[in-house]
Order: structure tokens, then C-alpha cells, then sequence
């Protein structure tokens, strides 16, 4: 073994040299031994507390022999770099993986900052009813001056638009302080996060005995749970416990003892701010664990004489969605959340630590693989720590066994951010500041999208967050931005930036410049309601789908049947949208093709789903189907081959913009994928009737992708652009493209710890987590596609293998799901298909579903759906 001496960690000592753990209990000696410890960690952040010297090894002892997990043999110290993730929806963690002491970072997934709670006459962002003739007019004359201009543009949409007011953000909930009382030098020190288990440990030798610490969130008990033993089973030296706000810029709360066992934190995300409260409970085996305040305002609880210890925290706001409507002020104020806390704690096991474990890893594997596994035919590196497979990583030269443990992060991910109250949000539910990065909000244009990439298609049933999210926050004042900004009646409307109090309006600002690149995006909702068909597609669950998610696909269809209008630019007939912005792009114009493609979409879902959703509204089904037929389909190629962003021919060949917007409908939509030419065909250009073929399109669309670049365009660089672009050659079926892509993805933009980093080349850069979650996505989409159709009439084409790279040349894709109920069990070796079976639901959403599967170009096998009805082929 190789012993690594590290000249900051050496400096570190030297500061930190005078502190060392108290010999006495008492109140006093840990009153001065937390001020002086917080006081330290403020001055370095909380990577300070790590060895001078520590040592490499192979893999540690307990690490899954698969290599489906992280590894480190040296400490973290940058929070979005090297820090490990645990959670299980309601809570999180981030574990720097300590030794003397582990400083764990707690978030708490309802801990916003801003909203109604800062100040109540927060409207969501919303006009006041006061301006709504003034909107409207607004609204009348940028229409008229788009359709008046010879290049149909306008130059701004800011008399729509309202200053973020209380907009707020994710805020962190400070930092668990778990002590021991031992010095001298480290040895075998390592680090790891299983994902088999959804569990971070960290173990180390020092002073004559090999300590373990654990860490992982409980779904189940929706606590999260830090354990401490000795691999002897040891008396361990005193433990401490304590809580502190370190660097994320709370109020000071206060904390106190509210049992002898049990620490009670309880504060506000802001001054005046929501409240908040977190409990710690510690137990032992054959110890005694007293708690002691320092001060007026804080405590800290010892443990003396045990085997083992752990401490389980519960945390939880006032916030509540349910009171996020006009019957409730629109206040989100729930009730104090002691109550619910205290129940948690008092039904939590009163069983053995290791039957908590247990239940816990048997939730996480059955979340997680249960119905689902991947081969990449990996091979597991078990002699080297993660960071340096990270750090040799190259692109088109590839790693399946990084690539398989990135997939399984992105997964593990999801179900740790999306199993709670709200769904995952621009960090999951990972973020250690007042002041989030861009708020860790909703960003509704594709980052929320990508969250749930994956979602349906790995059998993972996470997505039922999301959905009330919608319902509860983005409907009720919603209703409101559409009837005051767009005099429509009927339904509701979001656009880009949403947080957790429904902020539905354009958000914009006073004095800050032509915002509407991200504020003028009010089809957020109806790419969501495509997430919601899906879900019904995937499921054929009847009974939600009544209930919440035909409401909620109605009510946005609703909406948009209102707000499309005939065009009066090229005056040819359509209807279409104005204004529009392509995301996050110049210029504000019409007819978007990213907006009329997802539109279509959405109308086609509408009917699709009508005859399940009892509903017996045939009128609004009618005008549906007669508005579709109306409306441009935002499929129409350009002047230098490549597929329009905009109808007005404005497209740069030299535009390396981070959006695909006007991709959508390649991925993840089918507008272009599934494009059908008695549905989509026939379109006037300058005059001329013109019909294009489904190879036109697709070219055009691949025109389209070259020239975007690989994701590195002018404003800075993110992982989620090139997951998307991976993603999308995917689906053009270029093996070698995605690979370099989704190669580049991991080279340029992910860290140590595998997670996504938006400019990774600042020195402590920002976690953004909709590429880890938009991985696994892009992946499978290499492996199996089944693209929507417009209508049940057209035969669903499930392709097998679509651009498998050569370094995966053997594997296997078990319960993978596709729409039409269908489940896949599909292995590969060589690089060809050597046998697949797909298995219909019980009750799919159609039981004469016409059913093509493809590989390499050719139909391999047919069959028309029928209740657990199975097909197996092995001829290819």
C-alpha cells in the first residue's frame, strides 16, 4: 500500500491543532468544544476535518463484489465534487465520509425560503386582476406586431412579464456533527457508497481498532439513520452529537435537549420564513447517552460505554401543498410539524440497528431491481478507487463499467429525490445554501423533463410526486395566469421557472433586459402532460387515470384549444402560437416549432385517452380533433436542410444553442420520430403545397443535430445538453455518435463523484442533477426504443438495439417496460439480439394493439396485444 501525504491537510492540522475532544461531559467542556469546533469549521468549511495521511488499498472489505457502488480512499472536501448522496424522498444527506469527526449535510425536501410564508401577498407571480385589461392589450399588440413584421418577430414581451417577488429557494438545514473521542494516526481509510443497499460507509483503523460508520435514509420510516461500531464490536470511545448551521445561512434557530436521548432543532428558512424542525434520536447498545444544553440555544448529546450508536432524524416544515389554493389563501401553511415528527420517532422499529438496515437495503432493492436489470457487460474495477476510473476516462474509448455504475447512480438518484411529497428538483433534493443555484427550483423547459427520463421505462414507479406537485401548485394558479395574462378561461398555464408555491406567471424583472428567452415558455405544462400519458400508456392504471391524470391533461388541452389563433403572417390557414420563444433562444416570434409539435402531442394524448377517462364530453373531444387537423404541425425543413426552429426560416447553421427544443419530437416526443405523413403532411411553403417524406424529416432533424454542436456551446457547459444530444442520436439510430456523446457527458461534466457539474472547471462548481438523472435515459434509448404514435391505428414499432456502441457488445435489458403495457426481457451477446420476450400486462391500455419489433432495419416478429399474452423471439 502506498502511503499519500497531502500538503493541505497538512496545513489544516496545524489550524486545528489546539482542539481536541473534551475528557468530561459536562456542559461546560462540550459548551467550549462546540463553539470552538463550529468556529473552526466556518473559518475552513467542512472539509476540514480530515487525516493527514491516509492510505490506498483495493476496494474495502463489504463493497459489492459487482462493483455496483463508489469508492474512495481519501476524504471528501468539495461538497459538489467528491461529498455521497443519501435519501429516500422526504430527507437527504450528503456525506463527506469522516473519521474522528463526519460533519453530514441535511436537507429537508420542503425547506424553501421566499413564497407566501416571506411575505403574504406573494401571488405566485401573477398580475394583479387590476392589470389584466392592461395584459391583454399587451398581449393584443406584440401578436399584431409579430404577425405585421416581415420577419414575424417582435423585440420584447416585458409588459408581460413580473418581477420573482418572494420566489425564495431550497434552502440546506445545516450540518449533523457525529464526534468521536480518538486520536493518532489513520490507516486503511476508505469511503464508499453501496448501491446495492443505498447506503454510505466510510471505515478506518486508528488508535488499535477499525471503525464503520453507516449512513443511508429510510424510505420506509422516512428517517435517516448514522450508525458508529468497531469491526470487533469494541466499547466504543465517547461519541457526541450536535447540530450546526456552518455555512448555510439560516437564522440561528434554537436547539435544545427535548428528551435525554433526543436533540430538537427547530428555526425558520428566512426572517420572517417558514418553519422548520429537526429531531435527532440516539441509541446505543450496552452505553449511556445523555443530552446536555451548552447554552440557551444549544445542546449536544454524548454517548459513554457503548458497542454501537446511531442517531435517527426525522425533519419536516409547515409547508403544505394542500393549502396552495384560493380556498387556503393560497398560504401553503400547513401545520407545525412537531406533531408528525414525534410520531415518527415514537413508531419508528424498536428493533435491532441491523434489522433497520435490513428493511431499509430490502426496500432499496426491490425499488431498484427488483423488476428490473441492466448489463452492459461490464467488467467491475475493484482494484481502483472511483475518482481515478473517473480521472482515466476518455471519450469514444468509453468504460462499461463506469457507464453501468453511472446508470445505476441515476436511478438510485431518482428514487432517493422523488419518493417524498414534492418531486425532484434542479439538485434532486440535494443543496447546501439559502441561496440555491438557480433557486434548485422547477425548471419546466427540459431539466424537470430529464428528471423522469427514465422513470417508466426502468420499471420505476417514482413519478407519483410529480403529478400532485401539478395538480396541488401548478393548477390552482395557474387558472389565475391564464385568465389574467391571456384572457382565457378555461384551464390553466405555467411557463419556466416554477417553485414549490406555484409560481406560475412569466418571471421576469424590473430593469433586467429582455427576459422572455426564459420567461415566454408557457408550454411547460403541456410537455409535462406528455410525462402524464405516459404514465397511463406505461400503467393502464384506469382508476388514477380518471381521478388525476385525464383532469389534468383536459384542463392544460383546455387551455391551449383557447390559445392558439389563426395565423396572420403567412396567412395560410393554421393556427399556431404568438408569441413564442424556443427555449432559451432568440427570437420571440410564432408558431415555435417546439410549441406546435408538443401541442399536437398533447391533442393526440387527449384523444387517445378519452375513451378510457369515462368522461362523457364529446364537444370538447370534437374541437380537439377539428383544431389538430387546423393547426401547423411545426415540422417544416429550411433553407440549409435543416428542420425549422421557428416558421419564419431564421435558423443559423452556426447556432451551437445548449436547447434542442425543435427536436422535441425526435426526443424524447415522436413528432418527428413516429412522423406520419397523411397526419403531419401537407403544409404550404411560399405558396406551394409541399409534403414531405418521413426520410425528408428524419434528415433534416439529423441536419439539425450536427450543427447544434456536442453541447459546448457559448453559455457555459452543462452535463444535460449533451445527455440530450446522446439521447437523440440514439434515436436517429448512430451507435457511434450517441457513444461519443454520452462519452463526453461523463469526461466533461461529471465529477469525482459521478455527479453532473455545470461549469466543472471552477474550482468548487455547482451540482445540477438532471443529466445524472437524464443518463440512464439516454442509455436505454440506445437499447430499446418504442417511440409514441399519434394513434392507436398506427402499429407500435418497438426497435431492439437501436445504436448499440461495440464496447457493449454483450449484455442484457430485463423488465424494461414500453407503452402498451408491454415488458421486455431482451439479451444480447456479439452485438446482436439472441433472444427477447415481451410480455402484455393483465389489462394493457389496448387489447388489439397492433405491435412491430424491429432490429437492424427488419421486422423480426409481430403480434397484436392480448391480456398476459407473451412473444418470444430468437431468430434475428
Amino acid at each position: 500500500m502506498r502511503q499519500v501525504t497531502m500538503t493541505k491537510l497538512q496545513a489544516l492540522r496545524e489550524v486545528l491543532a489546539p482542539w481536541t475532544f473534551p475528557n468530561s461531559n459536562s456542559a461546560a467542556s462540550l459548551s467550549a468544544y462546540f463553539h470552538q469546533f463550529t468556529m473552526k469549521m466556518k473559518a475552513l468549511g467542512t472539509s476540514a476535518l480530515i487525516p493527514v495521511t491516509v492510505l490506498s488499498s483495493a476496494a474495502p472489505p463489504g463493497f459489492p463484489a459487482s462493483g455496483n457502488g463508489l469508492w474512495y480512499n481519501t476524504p471528501a472536501e468539495f461538497w459538489s465534487k467528491t461529498y455521497l448522496p443519501v435519501g429516500n424522498g422526504y430527507l437527504a444527506a450528503m456525506t463527506p465520509g469522516g473519521m474522528g469527526v463526519e460533519t453530514t449535510q441535511l436537507n429537508i425536501e420542503s425547506l424553501w425560503s421566499g413564497g407566501p410564508f416571506q411575505d403574504p401577498t406573494y401571488n405566485g407571480g401573477n398580475m394583479e386582476p387590476s392589470g389584466a385589461s392592461a395584459a391583454h392589450l399587451a398581449m393584443e399588440s406584440i401578436r399584431a406586431s409579430i404577425f405585421a413584421n416581415a420577419t414575424g418577430e417582435t423585440d420584447n414581451v416585458e409588459a408581460l412579464t413580473t418581477a420573482p417577488g418572494a420566489y425564495g429557494s431550497y434552502v440546506g438545514a445545516g450540518y449533523l456533527i457525529s464526534s468521536i473521542n480518538v486520536s493518532g494516526p489513520v490507516t486503511n481509510f476508505a469511503r464508499w457508497l453501496d448501491l446495492d443497499e443505498g447506503v454510505a460507509r466510510s471505515t478506518w483503523t486508528q488508535s488499535n481498532e477499525t471503525f464503520v460508520r453507516e449512513t443511508f435514509c429510510s424510505h420506509p420510516s422516512e428517517a435517516c439513520i448514522h450508525h458508529i461500531i468497531t469491526s470487533s464490536n469494541a466499547t466504543l470511545p465517547n461519541i457526541a452529537y450536535a447540530w450546526a448551521l456552518l455555512d448555510s445561512g439560516l437564522p440561528t434557530p434554537n436547539i435544545t435537549c427535548f428528551d435525554s436521548s433526543t436533540l430538537q432543532i427547530r428555526g425558520f428558512a428566512g426572517e420572517p420564513g417558514m418553519a422548520y424542525e429537526i429531531l435527532g434520536q440516539v441509541h446505543s447498545t450496552h452505553g449511556t447517552v445523555s443530552c446536555a444544553p451548552l447554552n440557551t440555544s444549544n445542546a449536544t448529546i454524548s454517548v459513554t460505554g457503548a458497542t454501537e450508536t446511531w442517531i435517527s432524524w426525522v425533519g419536516g416544515t409547515e409547508y403544505s401543498m394542500d393549502a396552495g389554493n384560493a380556498e387556503n389563501k393560497f398560504s401553503f401553511k400547513g401545520f407545525d410539524p412537531h406533531a408528525a415528527l414525534t410520531s415518527l420517532l415514537s413508531s419508528a422499529p424498536s428493533s435491532s440497528y441491523n434489522d433497520i438496515l435490513a428493511t431499509h437495503a430490502a426496500d432499496i432493492n426491490n425499488t431498484l431491481y427488483g423488476q428490473f436489470s441492466l448489463s452492459l457487460g461490464q467488467t467491475p474495477q475493484l482494484d481502483l478507487p472511483t475518482d481515478q476510473i473517473r480521472a482515466a476516462y476518455q471519450v469514444d474509448v468509453g468504460n462499461p463499467y463506469l457507464e453501468w455504475v453511472t446508470f445505476n447512480l441515476g436511478r438510485y438518484m431518482l428514487a432517493s429525490s422523488a419518493r417524498g411529497t414534492l418531486p425532484a428538483n434542479l439538485q434532486g433534493k440535494w443543496a447546501k445554501d439559502v441561496n440555491s443555484p438557480w433557486g434548485a427550483d422547477y425548471h419546466s423547459n427540459i431539466n424537470i423533463q430529464m428528471n423522469y427520463w427514465s422513470a417508466e421505462m426502468s420499471n420505476l414507479n417514482v413519478a407519483g410526486s410529480l403529478f400532485d406537485y401539478i395538480e396541488k401548485t401548478w393548477a390552482p394558479r395557474g387558472a389565475m395566469t391564464a385568465q389574467v395574462l391571456y384572457n382565457i378561461s378555461r384551464g390553466w398555464v405555467t411557463h419556466d421557472e416554477v417553485n414549490i408555491f406555484g409560481h406560475t406567471g412569466m418571471k421576469g424583472g424590473a430593469g433586467g433586459g429582455n427576459t422572455a428567452q426564459w420567461a415566454d415558455y408557457p408550454e411547460s405544462s403541456v410537455w409535462m402532460m406528455l410525462h402524464v400519458w405516459d404514465r397511463f400508456d406505461y400503467s393502464n392504471d384506469v382508476d388514477w387515470w380518471r381521478v388525476q391524470g385525464w383532469p389534468l391533461l383536459k384542463s392544460v388541452g383546455s387551455f391551449h384549444l383557447d390559445k392558439l389563433i389563426p395565423d396572420e403572417h403567412f396567412k395560410d390557414g393554421t393556427l399556431v402560437v404568438a408569441p413564442c420563444n424556443s427555449p432559451e433562444q432568440v427570437p420571440i416570434t410564432l408558431a415555435c416549432a417546439h410549441a406546435q409539435q408538443l401541442i399536437w402531442q398533447l391533442f393526440n394524448a387527449v384523444e387517445k385517452g378519452f375513451n378510457a377517462s369515462g368522461d362523457t364530453d364529446t364537444a370538447f373531444l370534437e374541437e380537439i380533433q377539428t383544431k389538430r387537423a387546423q393547426m401547423d404541425k411545426g415540422v417544416r425543413i429550411g433553407w440549409w436542410g435543416q428542420l425549422q426552429e421557428w416558421k419564419v426560416d431564421l435558423d443559423s447553421p452556426t447556432d451551437t444553442h445548449r436547447h434542442l427544443s425543435h427536436l422535441i419530437g425526435l426526443y424524447p416526443g415522436y413528432a418527428i420520430s413516429s412522423y406520419n405523413v397523411p397526419l403531419q403532411g401537407g403544409l404550404i411553403v411560399n405558396g406551394t403545397n409541399v409534403t414531405y417524406t418521413k426520410e425528408e424529416v428524419m434528415n433534416a432533424a439529423t441536419t439539425s443535430l450536427i450543427h447544434r454542436g456536442n453541447g459546448t456551446g457559448p453559455d457555459a457547459d452543462a452535463g444535460w445538453e449533451k445527455a440530450w444530444r446522446a439521447a437523440c442520436w440514439a434515436q436517429l439510430g448512430n451507435a457511434s455518435e450517441f457513444y461519443h456523446e454520452l462519452t463526453y457527458t461523463i469526461f466533461e461534466d461529471f465529477g469525482p463523484n459521478l455527479f453532473s457539474l455545470y461549469d466543472p472547471g471552477d474550482a468548487d462548481p455547482i451540482f445540477q442533477i438532471d443529466a445524472n438523472l437524464g443518463f440512464p435515459g439516454a442509455v436505454l434509448n440506445s437499447l430499446l426504443q418504442a417511440p409514441d404514435v399519434p394513434s392507436f391505428d398506427v402499429p407500435l414499432k418497438i426497435t431492439l438495439l437501436p445504436a448499440l456502441p461495440e464496447n457493449w457488445s454483450s449484455g442484457h435489458l430485463n423488465g424494461a417496460r414500453t407503452r402498451g403495457g408491454i415488458v421486455v426481457d431482451l439479451e444480447w451477446n456479439e452485438g446482436q439480439p439472441t433472444t427477447v420476450t415481451l410480455t402484455v400486462d393483465t389489462n394493457p391500455i389496448s387489447s388489439s394493439r397492433a405491435v412491430e419489433v424491429v432490429y437492424a432495419g427488419k421486422t423480426v416478429g409481430s403480434f397484436t396485444t392480448s391480456p398476459n399474452s407473451s412473444t418470444t423471439i430468437q431468430h434475428f
